[in-house]
């Protein structure tokens, strides 16, 4: 089957997926008595990353993990840059700094993480480990949050019971693996045909395409009123990307990979966290949006550029 019909087809498979997937983890979240923004920043944001865990297990199981490192630095730029501005184009975001302080300063902080680990030109089964244990310290804190701040009764299921909700979570899930094996292979043959880089290929096409569920939760999150789910689900997606993703791709299959080649990626994940940190007042403006959007469209024009062609 031609490589592009199989990734709309996985792109489809990784929307859909994805969208059962946040469906049934977000309402068992509710019915476990955690707030929104601890929903965001762990059930939905891992949901939403799933299309790029299932890209990284089928890709370093076929050898090419590089297709998953492009794929998650790319996702984080995207998930900022793309749908974190078309988000704010939408309207103004509102989201509590207090509720920020644990998350922000660890999305600003991986890449600069990986790009330590990435000096050497290597990601090495130490750095994948190094990594999850970083992932673990941090998801041990939000545990931590989320236990403080559950109050009252276990709250009631809005129209999908729990038996539902799980039945969800698991069939979200099969249908994202499916969707990583189907982007996977086609992007090795688009980048054949091409005659463009596996990682390069991974940073804009398929990292925009395992973003969708990150764009549709967004969306949707910003037009029912819970920006705090909105942010929280960026944040909690770019962490998980690169330190729960990198840390299993890189003990699977260690890989080379020159340092220059992610620099700019890199780069441009920690400049467009700059614009989406709110004011004192919690308000990140609406104009901020169109920037993070131009600053999409740069790093687009510096990743595909014709040395890597």
């Amino acid at each position: 089957m031609n490589d592009y019909v199989l990734l709309l087809i996985g792109i489809a498979c990784a929307g859909t997926g994805g969208e059962l997937f946040v469906r049934g983890l977000v309402s068992l979240g509710r019915w476990a008595r955690i707030s929104p923004a601890i929903v965001g920043a762990t059930f939905a944001a891992f949901a939403t990353s799933s299309p790029e865990l299932a890209v990284g297990i089928s890709s370093a199981l076929e050898g090419t993990p590089q297709v998953s490192f492009g794929d998650v630095l790319g996702s984080n730029v995207a998930n900022v840059g793309l749908i974190t501005g078309v988000t704010l184009a939408i309207g103004s975001l509102r989201a509590s700094r207090a509720d920020l302080k644990r998350d922000f300063p660890v999305a600003i902080a991986v890449p600069f993480i990986i790009g330590v680990l990435s000096i050497d030109g290597r990601l090495s089964r130490a750095d994948g480990m190094l990594l999850i244990v970083f992932f673990i310290a941090w998801l041990t804190s939000v545990i931590f949050a989320a236990r403080r701040q559950r109050q009252g009764d276990a709250g009631e299921f809005e129209g999908n019971g729990k038996g539902r909700s799980i039945l969800f979570c698991v069939l979200g899930l099969v249908i994202l693996v499916v969707a990583g094996r189907l982007i996977v292979s086609s992007a090795i043959g688009i980048a054949a045909s091409w005659g463009i880089g596996t990682f390069v290929v991974g940073a804009l096409l398929v990292a925009v395409s395992t973003s969708v569920p990150e764009l549709a939760t967004s969306v949707i999150a910003k037009i029912r009123g819970h920006d705090e789910i909105s942010l929280g689900t960026i944040l909690g997606s770019n962490i998980f990307n690169c330190l729960g993703i990198i840390g299993v791709v890189s003990m699977l299959c260690p890989f080379q990979i020159p340092f220059g080649t992610v620099a700019i990626v890199l780069m441009f994940g920690v400049l467009t966290l700059i614009p989406a940190y709110p004011t004192k007042a919690g308000v990140i403006q609406r104009w901020r949006g169109f920037l993070l959007l131009g600053m999409y469209l740069i790093y687009v024009f510096m990743t595909f550029k014709p040395e890597s062609l």
